[in-house]
């Protein structure tokens, strides 16, 4: 299997920036559409490039996703940009009648997700945004691990007819994929190969896995690593075979435990090969102010967490 390095941290929502920047020079068709936070989501060079196909809404998130409802049925792809509290828990109604219940084609963008928001607190830090999403019929919910991923999964989603919703942060991360990466809506990528554990991670947990299946291996332990970029669809086949191998699971994720990743991994397990599991997740609560790194320390989204569950949940095996 490929070894994977860090070549220099990067935010996910630079990524973001870059893959929207790209799009406005290779589909006339997309548009965005940002809630007074150009800035923050990168999308400066859209704006300033296209500025015909930029719409600045101001702080009305909700206007913002009946805007890009409507220019759907004039053929554009629009793609909506804020925090992800606010692409979220503030418009659900809309996004739901709108965009889920109508089909509509709009990629809703969302930045600052999970705990990595920071300092802002948990008034901005939502943890239950996937949650949210993915119990919405023919929504596609994809969560980046990386700078490259972000801008890969960025233009992707243009190429792919209905709603998604596409989750990503602020802070600077590893940057380790390819940066000239194939990027499959609902293809898992297998990341190490292991015999004692599988560790199924999403978003900035994934190289936490990568770093805590480096110390288990260390340990004796042999840990297949995960990178499951896309919560719905679930690659289901991916996670079956890595888990009759293993037979035992940790799901890692910056969210909430109920309602994540791990919720979704623990129904396709039950329904075809039922296996101990962990989680590593917030646990029904919310967060607080402090730096990126303090939090994911505190609410233990980190490799030293993920070892711990890996080592519990390889006992629990029979």
């Amino acid at each position: 299997m490929k070894t994977y390095t860090n070549t220099g941290n990067k935010d996910t929502r630079s990524g973001f920036g870059a893959g929207l920047t790209e799009l406005g020079q290779t589909n006339e068709k997309v548009v965005a559409l940002c809630a007074d936070l150009i800035g923050s989501l990168k999308m400066d060079d859209f704006k300033k490039n296209h500025p015909e196909r930029f719409f600045q809404v101001g702080i009305a998130e909700a206007n913002m996703i009946g805007m890009a409802a409507g220019l759907t049925i004039g053929g554009k792809i629009p793609f909506t940009g804020t925090f992800a509290n606010f692409s979220t828990g503030r418009v659900y109604d809309q996004i739901r009648q709108s965009v889920a219940y109508s089909d509509k084609n709009v990629k809703i963008c969302a930045s600052h997700a999970g705990l990595t928001l920071g300092e802002d607190g948990a008034t901005h830090q939502i943890l239950e945004d996937i949650g949210l999403m993915k119990m919405l019929p023919g929504m596609t919910v994809i969560n980046t691990c990386d700078y490259n991923q972000t801008k890969a999964a960025t233009i992707a989603i243009a190429e792919h007819q209905g709603p998604v919703y596409l989750r990503f942060g602020r802070p600077s991360v590893p940057n380790f994929t390819d940066e000239d990466q194939k990027f499959e809506i609902g293809k898992a990528v297998q990341l190490t190969e292991g015999t004692d554990v599988t560790i199924v991670a999403t978003g900035h947990l994934v190289w936490e896995a990568l770093e805590a299946a480096k110390t288990l291996n260390e340990q004796g332990i042999s840990a297949e690593v995960i990178n499951i970029h896309t919560i719905k669809p679930l690659d289901d086949a991916a996670i079956i075979k890595s888990v009759k191998k293993t037979g035992c699971v940790v799901t890692a994720e910056e969210h909430n435990f109920l309602g994540g990743l791990g919720e979704s991994v623990a129904r396709v397990l039950a329904l075809n090969h039922p296996a101990p599991q962990e989680f590593v997740a917030t646990q029904d609560t919310f967060g607080e102010s402090g730096t990126p790194a303090q939090l994911m320390e505190k609410y233990g989204l980190n490799s030293a967490s993920i070892i711990n569950a890996a080592q519990k949940v390889a006992k629990r095996k029979k």
